[in-house]
């Protein structure tokens, strides 16, 4: 175990500082358990804990959700408003077969991050598949119903809701809306957009209508702004469904909404739907919500990122472009939408040029994402040696430091194209980072080494990898052990024939 040169006077920053630099879990934790015994005065914090935590799934990741089968567990009793809603008869899932064990008691600290705490757990159950990870979080939400320390705010209720939207439960996410008064939280858009998506994918329109109508004062008060996006679910399920007339009334009623001064309100003509394809009908909703009503750059954006997100790139290129002309200036998250979108469909250069020329030319300075795309897609592609060049580039910009997954795609990217020895130089200045890559990351580097005869770089690896306390597959160990035999079969061979060279000949 590494020796630790411990201070006089021990804080959480030094000791999370400490807990990264190791580079095996194992002394991580040592440090992370003896510090308190060392310094009876300390405790630790929510940075100690994060950098403990992100050492353990750095080396470990969480193990998958054990098999689910059909069943009738015992659940635990939900406080309201929860109670009356949240029953296994509603909810019908596939649920766990035995009832999980009781939550353990969290660790006394002075950790000032409990509601961050309670929503990271919550928002890691509810992204694992919804048999396995819902009722563990309807358990989660039932015990710390009413706990000052981890209060249940619009976050934690917008996860829950979402994820019974994905599960085709809108009822459920129905309930749980009505009851956000009771914990004295007010829907968001985050909220409308999960439960307009979950009612609409459901065929629920008439519920979605109702749920516009709901949010009608929302426009009244500062215009269609970011909700456009919720609008435009609605609308385009409706023309889907044949409703075109309604769709038409609901988008005449949105754009007037949002309209305050009452010449506008007099000369405000209505778009029309009717007689029109389905996709014209949806680029007419698209365009009427943005630039019909009150324009700003919230519902620009909003709905630029959603077409990109949804790979229209012609339409969102062309919103894209009326944005710059009124006078708005794009975000960086605009930029790196349409960057995923182009890497997406294929078009990595274009998604290159994004980045050196078009954000250079608006004064908006790439970010890290923004790279780590046009990376990637340089890498799918077979051009991990240009991709090398923007790693350069990122460390030659100010601020712009080059993250772990980074380093990691040009890993694997260098490694699928069969140039080994220059990962194990990428490899090599990851670790001068002190970024701890996967054991797949060494795996895939080892093997490539062996298979091109460095047998010394290769051991070299081996050790370090093992000095992470990462443990090597098996079919690492069979290229070593392959290699070591080709070399010896090669010494042998050439002594044979050393000694036929040298005898007499008959």
């Amino acid at each position: 175990m590494a020796t630790v040169r411990w201070p006089r006077v021990l804080t959480p920053t030094y000791l999370a500082q400490l807990i990264r630099r190791q580079k095996n879990p194992v002394t991580a934790l040592h440090l992370f358990r003896t510090a308190p015994l060392r310094y009876p005065a300390y405790r630790h914090n929510s940075v100690v804990y994060a950098a403990m935590a992100d050492q353990l799934l750095s080396n470990y990741p969480l193990p998958a959700s054990p098999s689910s089968t059909p069943s009738s567990p015992r659940w635990p009793s939900t406080p309201p408003p929860f109670r009356s809603h949240l029953r296994p008869r509603h909810l019908l899932l596939p649920l766990p077969r035995r009832r999980p064990p009781p939550l353990p008691p969290p660790p006394l600290s002075n950790c000032p991050s409990w509601p961050l705490s309670f929503l990271a757990l919550l928002r890691l159950l509810l992204s694992l598949n919804p048999a396995d990870g819902l009722p563990h979080a309807l358990r989660l939400l039932a015990a710390f119903a009413g706990r000052r320390e981890a209060s249940l705010g619009a976050p934690a209720l917008n996860l829950l809701v979402a994820a019974l939207c994905r599960a085709r439960r809108p009822d459920l996410a129905l309930h749980v809306f009505a009851d956000l008064g009771a914990h004295c939280c007010y829907p968001d858009r985050d909220t409308y957009r999960a439960l307009m998506r979950g009612l609409c994918d459901a065929g629920r329109l008439d519920d979605a209508v109702h749920l516009l109508y709901s949010m009608l004062r929302r426009i009244s008060q500062k215009g269609c702004d970011a909700d456009v996006v919720v609008y435009r679910t609605l609308l385009e399920a409706l023309c889907a469904a044949d409703r075109v007339a309604e769709a038409e009334h609901l988008l005449a009623k949105v754009l007037l909404k949002g309209l305050r001064y009452p010449r506008r309100r007099r000369a405000f003509r209505p778009p029309e739907l009717q007689g029109r394809s389905l996709e014209d009908m949806k680029s007419i909703i698209g365009d009427a919500l943005v630039s019909g009503g009150v324009r700003s750059l919230a519902s620009y954006k909003a709905m630029v990122v959603d077409l990109y997100a949804e790979g229209k790139l012609g339409h969102a290129d062309k919103l894209f472009d009326e944005m710059i002309q009124r006078g708005f200036r794009p975000p960086v998250s605009v930029f790196v939408s349409k960057i995923a979108a182009l890497c997406k469909e294929g078009r990595v250069e274009d998604g290159a040029r994004v980045v050196e020329v078009e954000m250079m030319e608006r004064d908006c300075v790439p970010t890290v994402r923004a790279y780590n795309l046009v990376m990637d897609g340089l890498c799918k592609g077979g051009k991990a040696t240009r991709a090398a060049g923007y790693l350069d580039r990122m460390d030659r910009q100010v601020g712009c430091v080059a993250s772990k997954e980074s380093f990691e795609l040009l890993v694997d990217g260098l490694c699928s194209e069969g140039r080994f020895l220059e990962a194990a130089r990428i490899l090599e200045r990851m670790l001068r980072r002190r970024y701890w890559p996967q054991s797949a990351i060494f795996d895939n580097v080892i093997r490539g080494l062996c298979s091109s005869g460095r047998s010394y770089e290769a051991v070299l690896w081996l050790e370090e990898m093992i000095s992470q306390g990462k443990i090597p597959q098996a079919d690492v160990w069979t290229s070593l052990v392959s290699m070591v035999c080709l070399v010896d079969d090669l010494v042998k061979s050439s002594s044979f024939w050393d000694l036929l060279e040298h005898e007499p000949s008959c």
